[in-house]
């Protein structure tokens, strides 16, 4: 579980950095060439097919952890949790099934129509072949005030996860010391923050400024 928490953690980053490419003022031409840039290339298609197996790997593993920890006495986590537990340490089930949820909606409005259907049309810009034009397939959602809704709320609940999820991967591979702890806690904080800001911004700025 910590193992492929870790590894989607660093996809985040990744991902997140080619997404702000939505927000240049260039009609799109820098996102539709990255899109198929990393549609086409190789090498990018083979660590999707690994990212698409640890994202179900992950979410196999949470479900059937959450099962196995309410049918524990009392206890919701294998180690077990004080008292004290945050409302997000408590309840990483439901905000793992809330992020799924939004994950088949984004793929299903997106990717799906990319990698499978011919509803995007071909754009050409010079230099290059003809492209998909995503870009434009993205804005066109995010003017819809529901979609803009949901895609803040999947991203509350990303920013909940990981707010938890962090340290816990850490500490789940035996790295809890009252020395260290706080630091990779901070460290935590600060990246998830950042991570849900950053998704956030996209679909805002789409919806009010573009």
């Amino acid at each position: 579980m910590s193992l492929t928490g870790i590894f989607l953690i660093l996809f985040l980053i990744v991902h997140l950095t080619g997404n702000f490419q939505l927000l240049a003022n260039d009609g799109g031409e820098s996102f539709n060439i990255y899109a198929a840039f990393m549609s086409h290339n190789v090498f990018i298609r083979f660590i999707s097919i690994g990212l698409y197996i640890f994202i179900l790997l992950h979410t196999i593993q949470g479900i059937v952890l959450a099962i196995v920890n309410r049918k524990a006495k009392g206890v919701k986590y294998a180690k077990g949790k004080p008292e004290g537990a945050s409302w997000t340490a408590k309840n990483m089930a439901l905000l793992g099934i809330l992020i799924f949820a939004f994950l088949c909606l984004h793929m299903g409005d997106f990717w799906f129509k990319m990698r499978f259907t011919d509803q995007l049309p071909l754009v050409n810009y010079p230099g290059h072949e003809p492209v998909q034009d995503i870009f434009t397939r993205v804005h066109i959602a995010f003017q819809e005030s529901w979609i803009v809704i949901v895609y803040l709320v999947g991203v509350l609940a990303l920013t909940l996860h990981l707010i938890h999820g962090f340290q816990s991967s850490f500490q789940t591979l035996g790295l809890n010391h009252k020395k260290y702890t706080p630091l990779i806690k901070g460290i935590g904080w600060i990246y998830s923050i950042a991570i849900g800001i950053g998704f956030a911004i996209i679909p805002l700025y789409h919806y009010f400024i573009t």
